[in-house]
Parts: structure tokens; sequence; C-alpha cells
């Protein structure tokens, strides 16, 4: 069985894929991915693949999936499928990128609990029965993290390169997943992407948001075995 490299979204770690992990790692070997340490995607994704396997299955979330497409980009003979998850292929907006220069400031100044309660947690999830204790991992994690990574990633991101021309030439099995409630990668993109991947299928994911892994862990445990054949 090919190895599952996971890359998760900005300030989250493993934990973004816990209950994916565990659904899996009894019949694949799994690879969490940090993107943690370099300010650019490009640089993200060559720090990867310098510590993949030769060959792999790639699913990335959010910034993990801009990350996973960069990766894909340099090296397409090493990604045997994709899975990409709330997540955009295009670069980043003027106005978006002039908008995380405050957060970043704030950031700096010891804020970092402050903007991920204030600006960034609040939008990412559904009302359900577990987004408080999904609210509560994430506010954690980027704790964990901390400011540091903070600016590191939201410089990658405000870098980032448009990678339509990249999704245009997959060949591979794809799987273009999102929260139907995801207000911060809408379902507009997930079809365009969907689009550009001749072939991949598109899984919308009922009473979740912007981290379905985690508000509905069954759905996308189903939706990646089907993805992995197994």
């Amino acid at each position: 069985m090919i190895p599952l490299v996971l890359l998760p979204g900005m300030m989250c770690d493993g934990r973004l894929f816990g209950p994916q992990v565990a659904a899996l790692s009894g019949r694949m070997t799994i690879h969490l991915a940090p993107i943690t340490e370099h300010a650019t995607v490009e640089l993200l994704a060559g720090d990867i693949l310098e510590k993949a396997p030769p060959r792999f299955a790639l699913a990335g979330l959010s910034m993990g999936g801009i990350v996973a497409m960069e990766v894909l980009r340099q090296a397409p003979g090493r990604v045997d499928r994709l899975a990409l998850l709330d997540t955009n292929p295009r670069a980043e907006l003027e106005d978006v990128r002039q908008r995380r220069e405050p957060q970043i400031e704030k950031v700096r100044a010891g804020g970092l609990r402050e903007v991920m309660r204030d600006e960034l947690k609040p939008n990412y999830l559904a009302n359900g029965p577990l987004r408080e204790d999904v609210l509560d991992i994430c506010m954690d994690m980027a704790i964990d993290l901390g400011a540091d990574v903070f600016e590191r990633q939201s410089r990658a991101l405000q870098s980032r390169p448009d990678q339509q021309a990249t999704l245009r030439a997959v060949g591979i099995p794809s799987l273009i997943l999102m929260g139907k409630e995801d207000r911060l990668c809408p379902l507009e993109r997930h079809e365009r992407m969907h689009d550009l991947i001749d072939g991949s299928v598109l899984n919308i994911v009922e009473g979740a948001g912007h981290l379905p892994t985690l508000e509905q862990p069954e759905a996308v445990n189903e939706a990646f075995k089907t993805w992995l054949e197994l």
C-alpha cells in the first residue's frame, strides 16, 4: 500500500487529521508533514519532498492544500493520488494580503490568542455539537505552534503562486472535498478545482465548515477510503 502524506492547515498540526489517522493507520503508513519552517510555499514544498517517500498519496487541507499543489508542481511524478480539502488554487487577493499585516503586528505584540479567537477561528466552523470542542483543539494547536509560525505561514500565503495551470495538468486520482458551510473557501473554488482536474471527484460534506476532518470525521474517513481504494 502506498504511503499517505498529510499536510495540515495554517496554525494546525497533526491533530487536524486525528480521526483520519486513527481510521487509516492500521491499513497504511501515514506521514504527518509540518508546514511551519519556511516563509514561502516553494520552500515548504521542497522540504516536504526531501523527507517524503519516493512516491506517495498526498492530502492537504486549507494552507496544506496550497502547499500540496506546489508539491505537485515541483514533483508531479512522485504523487500517486491527490486530495485537496477546503482550499484555494488561486494566488492571494491584494485585499486579503493587506489584511494579514495588522494580524501579524498583533501577533508579534503577543496577541496570538486574541487574533485566533476573534478574527480567525470563529469563521472556521459550522454550528454543531462538536463546534466548541473543535475550537478548543484549534486554539491548542495554534498556541503550541506560536507567533513565529504564524508570521512565516502568513508570509507564505501572501506570496503563494496561482496553481490553476498545475491542476489542469493533473492526471491522477483526485478528491476535492469541502465542508458545505465553509465560508473561507467557498463552493466556487472547489468547483473550479473539480473542473480543472479531469476525472476528479467533488465531495461536499454536510454539517461542516472549514475543518471537516474534525467536524464530520466519519464522512471524511469514508471519502478517504474511497479515494485511497481501501
